[in-house]
């Protein structure tokens, strides 16, 4: 691919033929049609909705090729564009959109009830679809203009962060003095950096968009004149059929959907077809090394592993890298600068132990609307969400956990990714999350709650199975002080458990109780 062909709206003038996105139930773009609706779009954000630059528009959209072209739009109408999480309810919906200070609110029929009760006529919302308190998407394009418009600024996203332990925050960047085709060549350093540029030649996006995670190689696949696939909804099945059917060849996945497929009968992994893929993507949660050991060995070497969040930079782990440090999450990114801190603010050496920072490039976060967190997150010009690890002699960081999620059991630090880790070893074990529960005597200790699998195990003879397991793996004061089996875990679709909704008050466990 040239360089001169970066940016959807050069292949849709260049190849308009060429084929674009492909959702769920068949639907599908070239990149004709693509470059035509996201125009028609664009204009319609001016002329119906009113926006001009630096404006939000806020968006509660299930995958679809509408919420492509929303996004498309909104980075060459130079506003931020808010992807919010469609399963959130009404009152979670409505403070983010009045956080964010929402101009415009764009919905999919399926998110259409809460976002509507969000809104209640304080903000126009437009639905792809219908609903008596909103206007038909098609008002923002129905008889607008195709042809490319005159002014064409960046924009950028403002994305809130998961909300797993509070109130989400909106992590804001200013907006970039550039026009939207700079903006589009900003997306090309993921498939470089990581060396897998032929994999977006079938892009598969197998989560929700509205995590950063999905968006940022779903755009960089149409900005380089890729195919995109998309699903809405996933099971282990689907994935492997779409595999097969689509010959995609890269896409991002999380931990949990690897967990999934390898509880898949064995005759059903062997019989599928995923030699097409050339990059598996993942992040977004601390995957376990035998877990990733079994995917290596079925999907082959394609494992890109990926440290990072909003605010900050990222690091990469190829997979010969990790192959060579089973556990990395591998070395900074080009763009990207790593320091390890201890509390008192000093950097710390190799093999030691401290609070991660990063920043990417000369990039300047903050938190909207709460100066006070985005002071306390920042060390010698970086930004930490807490996380723990160290870097080896040779520049590769390892997690070691989180520091908001510490339990301190009679003095002693102990983190529930190491015990979580230890849990899903277990042949029974599908899911497992460990939070603190007050102990008179420690302090504190690790409770656990496992989501199992059928198996020759059940109830008690389970729990001191899994018990007997940890006791091999772990030492005495990490191991579940109780362990409850439970039918699920509060993830969100991206893989993060919602530890703040996982305690022994929250979760309906199981009838035969808990092990000591």
């Amino acid at each position: 691919m040239s360089e001169e062909r970066i940016g959807f709206r050069w292949w849709a003038e260049a190849e308009p033929d060429r084929p674009a996105i492909v959702d769920a139930w068949g639907a599908s773009l070239t990149y004709g049609e693509l470059g035509a609706e996201v125009n028609r779009l664009t204009h319609g954000l001016r002329d119906v909705a009113g926006l001009h630059r630096g404006d939000t528009v806020a968006c509660v959209m299930s995958n679809s090729i509408r919420m492509l072209t929303l996004y498309l739009a909104a980075m060459q109408s130079g506003v931020y564009l808010v992807n919010i999480n469609y399963h959130l309810t009404a009152e979670e919906i409505a403070y983010i959109v009045d956080d964010c200070a929402a101009a415009v609110v764009v919905c999919s029929q399926k998110s259409a009830g809460q976002t509507a009760a969000a809104v209640a006529g304080r903000v126009p919302l437009f639905v792809d679809g219908a609903h008596p308190a909103a206007r038909p998407f098609t008002d923002l394009t129905d008889g607008r203009r195709a042809d490319l418009p005159a002014e064409r600024p960046a924009g950028s996203l403002m994305l809130y962060t998961s909300g797993t332990t509070g109130r989400p925050k909106g992590v804001k960047r200013p907006l970039p003095e550039a026009d939207a085709d700079a903006g589009a060549r900003t997306y090309k350093w993921l498939f470089d950096e990581y060396g897998m540029a032929d994999a977006c030649a079938v892009w598969l996006v197998s989560a929700p968009l509205y995590h950063s995670a999905n968006l940022t190689p779903a755009a960089g696949t149409l900005h380089l004149g890729g195919r995109l696939v998309l699903m809405d909804g996933w099971t282990a099945e689907m994935f492997l059929e779409t595999v097969a059917r689509h010959g995609v060849t890269g896409t991002h996945m999380v931990p949990t959907q690897f967990h999934r497929l390898l509880r898949l009968p064995e005759a059903v992994r062997e019989a599928a077809d995923v030699g097409s893929l050339r990059a598996v993507l993942h992040g977004a949660a601390p995957c376990p090394r035998p877990v990733k050991e079994r995917m290596l060995a079925w999907f082959g070497p394609v494992l890109y592993e990926y440290y990072g969040s909003t605010e900050v930079g990222t690091t990469i782990a190829r997979p010969h890298e990790w192959l060579a440090r089973p556990g990395t999450v591998g070395r900074p990114a080009s763009i990207s600068t790593l320091k390890i801190f201890d509390p008192e603010g000093n950097e710390v050496p190799s093999g030691v132990e401290g609070t991660v920072y990063m920043r990417q490039g000369a990039d300047v976060v903050e938190y909207h609307n709460d100066p006070e967190k985005t002071r306390h997150a920042r060390r010698d010009g970086l930004l930490t969400v807490g996380d723990l690890g160290y870097v080896d002699a040779d520049g590769y960081l390892f997690l070691t956990g989180r520091s908001s999620d510490l339990i301190i059991v009679g003095g002693v630090n102990v983190y529930p990714a190491e015990i979580e880790a230890a849990l899903l070893t277990h042949p029974q074990v599908a899911d497992a999350g460990v939070v603190a529960a007050a102990d008179p005597d420690l302090g504190e200790v690790p409770v656990a709650f496992v989501e199992a699998v059928p198996g020759p195990l059940d109830g008690a003879e389970l729990r001191a199975s899994i018990a007997a397991h940890c006791a091999g793996k772990l030492a005495r004061v990490k191991c579940p002080a109780r362990l409850h089996l439970v039918t699920g875990l509060p993830r969100d679709p991206n893989g993060k458990l919602y530890k703040a909704r996982l305690s022994e008050d929250a979760v309906a466990v199981a009838a035969d109780g808990a092990s000591a």
